[in-house]
C-alpha cells in the first residue's frame, strides 16, 4: 500500500485507458494510492477489462460524467485529443480540481490549459516511459516504477497543486522532475521524438530494399528489431507528436541528417582512421549511458 499525504483521499479520473492511462490507473488502484479511480474510455470493453483487473472502481464512456466530481483528472490521450478534451471538461469541473495530462508534448497543451476556469489547477505531465504496444492489453501497473515523470506547471499553478501532482507521481512509483514546457519539448525532441523518425525511416528503407530482395525479412534479427521497435508505435500518437512539436523535431532531424551525411562520406572515402574515431566516439558515449 502506497499513500501520499494529501492524496490518499482523492478521487482520480483517468481519461483514456490505453498503455499509459491503463498503467496509471492500475498503479493507483493496486497500490491503493487514492480513495477511488474512475476510468473513462470510448470503448465499453476497455472499461470491462479495467474493472476485471481491479484497476478502476468505476467506469464510464461519458467524459463529463467521469470527470465532473473528480479531485484529480488525468488526460491520458494523444496531444491533439487532450486539447479538445480540455475545452470540453473545463466548464464542468469542480473548484480546486487538479487537471493533468500525460501527453508527449507540452507547449501546446499548456497553452490550452490556460483556458481552463480560474478555479481549476492545471499541471502538465509526461512520464518518460512506455513501449511500442498500445491499448489496455499492453498496460502494466509497474510501467512507471523508477522512471522520470516530467511535471510542467503553469504560472497560475499553485504550490499545493504542484505538490499534489508530485504525490501522484510518487504514488505510482515514478520520480517527479519539474521542467518548463519549452525546455521539455526541446529536449524530448532529441531523445524521444527523433528516434521515432529514425525508426520509421529505417523501416521505409528496408521496405524499399525488400522490393528487390523479398527474402531479406527472414534475415532480420536483434539489430533490426531493436532499431525499428518504435516504428510499431501507435500511428495516432506519432502523428500528434510530430504535429505538436514540429519545430523542435525538424531541428533535431536536420542535425541527424548532418550526422548521417558525415558517416556516409566517411564510409564512401574508405579512410579507416576518421571512420574508427566516429564509431568509437558514439560507442563510448552510448556505453556510458545508464539506460
Amino acid at each position: 500500500m502506497s499513500e501520499e499525504p494529501g492524496f490518499a483521499g482523492a478521487c482520480v479520473a483517468v481519461v483514456g485507458l490505453g498503455l499509459m492511462g491503463g498503467s496509471l490507473a492500475g498503479a493507483l488502484a493496486t497500490r491503493q494510492a487514492c480513495r477511488q479511480v474512475v476510468g473513462v474510455s470510448r470503448r465499453p470493453e476497455t472499461l470491462r477489462t479495467a474493472l476485471e483487473r481491479g484497476w478502476i472502481h468505476h467506469g464510464t464512456t461519458d467524459l463529463i460524467e467521469g470527470t465532473a466530481q473528480a479531485d484529480v483528472v488525468v488526460l491520458a490521450t494523444p496531444p491533439r485529443v487532450v486539447l479538445r478534451q480540455l475545452r470540453e471538461i473545463g466548464p464542468h469541473l469542480q473548484a480546486g480540481t487538479l487537471v493533468m495530462d500525460l501527453a508527449s508534448t507540452k507547449a501546446q497543451v499548456l497553452r490550452a490549459m490556460e483556458g481552463l476556469p480560474a478555479c481549476v489547477q492545471p499541471l502538465g505531465g509526461h512520464p518518460m516511459c512506455g513501449k511500442e504496444q498500445a491499448g489496455i492489453e499492453a498496460a502494466q501497473p509497474d510501467l512507471f516504477a523508477g522512471r522520470p515523470f516530467i511535471l510542467s506547471p503553469l504560472p497560475r499553478t499553485s504550490a499545493g497543486a504542484l505538490e499534489q501532482g508530485k504525490a501522484l507521481v510518487r504514488a505510482v512509483g515514478a520520480v517527479p522532475v519539474v521542467l518548463d514546457a519549452a525546455d521539455h519539448d526541446r529536449m524530448v525532441a532529441w531523445v524521444s521524438h527523433l528516434p521515432h523518425t529514425v525508426a520509421l525511416s529505417l523501416m521505409g528503407a528496408a521496405m524499399a530494399g525488400a522490393q528487390q530482395d523479398p527474402g531479406l525479412w527472414s534475415l532480420a534479427a536483434s539489430g533490426f528489431r531493436d532499431t525499428t521497435r518504435l516504428a510499431a508505435s501507435d500511428p495516432d500518437m506519432m502523428l500528434d507528436i510530430f504535429l505538436t512539436n514540429q519545430e523542435n523535431i525538424l531541428r533535431a532531424m536536420n542535425v541527424f541528417r548532418e550526422q548521417f551525411d558525415k558517416l556516409y562520406a566517411l564510409i564512401e572515402a574508405g579512410d579507416e582512421a576518421p571512420l574508427r574515431e566516429c564509431i568509437e566516439a558514439a560507442s563510448r558515449r552510448r556505453r556510458e549511458l545508464n539506460l
